[in-house]
């Protein structure tokens, strides 16, 4: 079963179109009422329709630039901001052409899966394209809370980043601006390692490249679990290599084929089970599942290089079989 946070209805009050890619959208109460609460990193999730008329949700990080200490205590609207994704099942293109300023939507209340950190340590920030929507409230709630704070936000080119004014009145010389295109290579995470402050804190959000290439080299460092935090701003895709197996339940006795192109959840749902899942994404362990048999190709980012070796749990909505079959203890 999903997890299931109370519902919304929400106006579109603006819409601005921040660059040819992403598209801002502000959502209030028609009375006016204040909203939920939230803190820096929480994310609402937004109801949409997809090119085959099935409903689904997406999730989008909560925006803030208000830099009094209780902004988010009491707000009167949200505002989010969508990268269309041309590749993607279709969410981001619902909420790029279906979606205007008059409009209803269902949304879930906030929900905080990649919070700040408490007590001393300053906070260093890389954002990877989008995903500088959470770390946008992160140094905002940092600089009303007097805290150090600096972020490094990496993209192709600055034509395609957003929130680039507000982040330089922000932050000031606290941010660093890479685009790809000035300097015709990726962001360099070894320099940002190399030069990175004692007892700071790493919050990372943004494509799977970059979140992976900083987890590998983190480890390599010898750096505590707890120093790194991170939100992966991405769906799971298709892998070279990925392949079609059987899965078998072993309390119900049920087999199915699951596809090259499907997640295990998903190939679950479709078949009218109703496991228990929450980000889609690796990063969250609501989906953990015993393993009885068959050997996982772990792609997650939960479980440790231990509970990898002994291959009796996996993450069902991203890692996959490495053989032939899996059977779970379902």
């Amino acid at each position: 079963m999903t997890l299931q946070p109370a519902t919304l209805q929400l106006r579109v009050v603006a819409v601005r179109e921040l660059n040819p890619l992403i598209r801002m959208i502000r959502l209030s109460a028609d009375d006016g009422r204040v909203l939920p609460a939230y803190t820096a990193g929480a994310h609402i999730r937004v109801h949409v329709t997809l090119p085959d008329g099935t409903q689904d949700w997406r999730h989008y990080s909560l925006i803030n630039f208000e830099t009094q200490a209780d902004a988010t205590d009491a707000p009167t609207d949200y505002v989010i901001a969508v990268r269309r994704e041309a590749e993607g099942r279709g969410g981001s293109r619902f909420m790029h052409e279906r979606v205007k300023k008059g409009d209803l939507v269902t949304i879930e209340a906030p929900k905080n899966d990649f919070p700040l950190h408490t007590g001393l340590g300053g906070t260093v920030l890389l954002a990877g394209g989008i995903g500088v929507t959470p770390l946008t409230s992160m140094a905002t709630s940092r600089r009303a809370e007097g805290l150090p704070v600096r972020m490094h936000y990496a993209g192709h080119s600055r034509e395609l980043m957003a929130f680039l004014p507000e982040l330089q009145a922000l932050l000031g010389d606290a941010l660093r601006i890479h685009a790809d295109s000035e300097h015709g290579a990726p962001f360099d995470i070894s320099a940002l390692l190399d030069d990175f402050p004692s007892g700071h804190r790493l919050y990372v959000c943004g494509p799977k490249v970059m979140l992976d290439a900083v987890l590998a080299q983190t480890q390599t460092r010898g750096w505590e679990h707890d120093r790194v935090h991170f939100e992966l701003f991405t769906t799971p895709v298709v892998e070279a290599g990925d392949h079609a197996f059987e899965l078998e339940l072993a309390q119900s006795g049920r087999c199915f084929t699951v596809p090259a192109n499907q997640s295990i959840l998903d190939c679950l749902i479709e078949h009218g089970c109703d496991p228990l899942f929450d980000c889609k994404r690796g990063e969250c362990g609501v989906c953990a599942t015993l393993v009885l048999e068959g050997e996982i190709d772990h792609r997650d980012y939960v479980l440790t290089a231990r509970e990898r070796t002994e291959g009796n749990v996996m993450q069902i909505c991203i890692s996959r079989a490495r053989g032939e079959r899996l059977v779970l203890d379902m």
